[in-house]
């Protein structure tokens, strides 16, 4: 029997919550942006209970973390095992099992042939920033070149390749030098005046060319590109299927590595275990964290073993591949593949997309509709033709969702994020999607808005 949910049973933030944020206030960093004032006391599966017993679905996965739900009972008693065993021992400095049976299960499956090699961190920031480490030591180039809208982390290298709201930029410089910023292609919103998906790969191609190797920087001075396969922060924008190709031949003809950031786009998200593996080519390094732990810290970079042969010493951390975290990871992964969760994630998400699809016929609000599998995007925009990003209506349709029990959130300006469990209840999902839609329409009649 599916429990009751969303169950709103005191309108959010409740007593208890508002208690707690008041002492939160008082102690916790002001650099924390809250989506809302949502205090969770327990977690399970898709939903979400907060400390007024309001029940939630969870539409975001706790950032994208939570791909097979919260606490679950294989992740839980993996974890428990080894807590029975030992929490921590250095393994940059010793060795365990835990990370070495993790490590070989990631070089099963993610793509290319090569042999692989696994460094562990504990966050996305952190694997980006071996990625970067690893390009600069093994081309001996300098430059790096990122997209405008991706984000890869706060830490100074991985922030200097972030671009995705100023907030998170400003008053930090001088960041890492050698990043260059080139336009990412985005069908929707691009720099070229077009919305044909070709002309904007092909555009964007051209710029690296024409007027960054041409015009500006070397191509054989350049280490890498780093991107996400599908924008995360930026607003969940997926690429036309030929970029990644012609960045793939455009990065060989001048021996420049292509560096997948997946910490948010892999895992199975997108209904493969990798978000690059949709466009057919094979990166050179892949940083994946959230969903890697289950909920645990972690982050991993991955290359070949050619590209991996840095010396010992060269990069290390006293956490990284923590044992509890890699066996949440492992645990987390058998349940991907025993309950087909990939499929899922594919047949669930492309499922979504229709329906959003003929919502989006409905309501002038929404402007574009993207995704793979779900990992889903529904840009709000107040006007089609100008395509005015609707940022105030995206917030107060996130806010609405959210007391009526639904947990979604907002990506880039003006976009809101579909991205629950991969096993979320299909009850759970398409009521939520049927919120989200009542609160759309309830901005539109306020505020006149009509086809």
């Amino acid at each position: 029997m599916v429990e009751e949910v969303p169950k709103i049973v005191v309108e959010p933030p409740g007593p208890k919550a508002r208690e707690l944020l008041e002492r939160d206030s008082a102690v916790i960093s002001p650099s924390y942006v809250r989506f809302y004032p949502l205090v969770v006391d327990r977690a399970r599966g898709s939903v979400i209970i907060d400390v007024d017993g309001n029940k939630y679905v969870d539409l975001n996965s706790g950032l994208a973390v939570m791909n097979v739900g919260h606490n679950h009972p294989k992740v839980m008693d993996a974890v428990k095992r080894q807590l029975e065993r030992f929490v921590h021992y250095s393994n940059t400095d010793f060795y365990y099992d835990a990370s070495v049976m993790l490590a070989e299960k990631l070089v099963q499956i993610v793509p290319g042939e090569k042999k692989k090699k696994v460094y562990f961190g504990n966050s996305g920031t952190e694997a980006v920033e071996a990625s970067l480490k690893l390009a600069r030591w093994y081309t001996k180039r300098q430059y790096i070149i990122a997209f405008i809208g991706g984000f890869h982390g706060r830490t100074f290298g991985s922030l200097s390749l972030t671009s995705s709201k100023p907030v998170q930029r400003a008053g930090f410089s001088p960041l890492l030098p050698g990043v260059i910023h080139v336009p990412y292609p985005n069908p929707y919103r691009n720099p070229f005046g077009t919305n044909d998906p070709e002309e904007v790969s092909q555009r964007c191609l051209a710029y690296i060319e024409d007027y960054i190797f041409n015009r500006f920087v070397p191509p054989e001075e350049v280490g890498a590109f780093v991107f996400e396969p599908i924008q995360g922060e930026g607003g969940y924008v997926v690429p036309p299927d030929s970029f990644f190709p012609g960045l793939r031949k455009l990065a060989d003809q001048h021996g420049i590595l292509l560096i997948s950031d997946e910490v948010q786009a892999g895992m199975g998200r997108t209904g493969k275990w990798w978000a690059i593996e949709h466009f057919g080519i094979v990166p050179d390094i892949i940083a994946s964290a959230k969903a890697l732990g289950g909920g645990f810290p972690l982050g991993a970079t991955i290359s070949t073993e050619e590209i991996m042969s840095w010396p010992g010493g060269s990069h290390a951390s006293t956490f990284g591949g923590n044992p509890v975290s890699c066996a949440a990871s492992l645990a987390t992964i058998s349940v991907i593949e025993e309950e087909g969760l990939l499929e899922r994630a594919s047949k669930l998400g492309n499922e979504a997309m229709k329906r959003l699809q003929e919502m989006m016929e409905k309501h002038p609000l929404i402007g574009d509709v993207r995704g793979k599998g779900l990992m889903i995007g529904i840009e709000l925009v107040r006007n089609r033709k100008t395509k005015e990003p609707a940022k105030k209506e995206a917030r107060d349709v996130m806010i609405r969702s959210w007391k009526s029990g639904v947990a979604i959130i907002t990506a880039g300006v003006s976009s809101l994020r579909v991205a629950p469990p991969l096993n979320i209840p299909e009850e759970y999902f398409w009521r939520s999607l049927e919120i989200v839609e009542e609160k759309i329409s309830q901005i539109e009649r306020e505020k006149g808005i009509s086809r």
